[in-house]
């Protein structure tokens, strides 16, 4: 019974939509993904997917991708992206998939590990970061800190995965409400984000250890389509 994560699955059957124009690695990309993780993720297993899970923008429009996601194999652990559009109402989304896991002011556990994270959103930045930015950036800090209070409060502050859709710094990757807000619990011991693709953008990751917490990027490309083991 394994943990394993890949954000930014960018599932597109239902909308007749592919990833191609974004390189030879996106080509087929479906194909690659389903048999990547068929391959490695057992019945048993548990996944993590931080985002940008589909191209739907509405929740009818999404029921071919989510019914490909829900076939695989694993308990599937969902966080939204800045293009899930069709997650619109926590509770229409989990009435139509009981069977996987929306995480979205709340808190996942597994075993003893509770996984908690937001969305996330542009951290402040020298280019573009606007006063409709700093309110969103200030809602996502806020969500995330009711997912960890939500998991300390029930007793499982101890032990705590943190998973975010947009990298929790900026392109400097200097400190921010995130980071900031991740380090006030020691029970976290490592985030995991995706939302970067493309090699210019994967060669600005953090993968670092910063204030005891290990981060890591997840994005299928970065990945090349294979869910990451994170626990045995």
């Amino acid at each position: 019974m394994a943990l394993y994560a890949i954000a930014d699955l960018h599932l597109g059957k239902g909308m007749n939509k592919t990833m191609d124009l974004f390189g030879e690695p996106w080509i087929n990309h479906m194909e690659k993904l389903i048999n990547n993780w068929k391959n490695v993720v057992s019945e048993s297993d548990t996944v993590l997917v931080p985002g940008d899970i589909c191209w739907a923008k509405k929740l009818p429009e999404a029921a071919i991708d989510m019914e490909i996601l829900n076939g695989l194999p694993g308990k599937k652990v969902l966080l939204e992206g800045n293009h899930d559009y069709w997650w619109d109402s926590q509770n229409k989304v989990t009435a139509a998939y009981p069977d996987m896991f929306f995480l979205k002011n709340n808190y996942y556990l597994y075993n003893d590990i509770a996984v908690c994270g937001t969305r996330g959103w542009l951290c402040p930045n020298d280019t573009c970061f606007d006063e409709a930015d700093q309110k969103v950036y200030n809602r996502e800090c806020s969500r995330l800190k009711i997912s960890l209070d939500s998991a300390v409060r029930t007793g499982h502050g101890e032990n705590i995965i943190v998973i975010m859709h947009y990298p929790p710094m900026n392109d400097k990757h200097e400190p921010s409400g995130f980071t900031e807000l991740i380090g006030q619990y020691s029970g976290v011991k490592r985030v995991l984000y995706g939302h970067l693709h493309g090699k210019e953008s994967i060669e600005g990751r953090f993968e670092e250890e910063l204030n005891r917490v290990n981060y890591e990027l997840v994005s299928a490309d970065y990945l090349n389509f294979v869910p990451k083991k994170i626990l045995d």
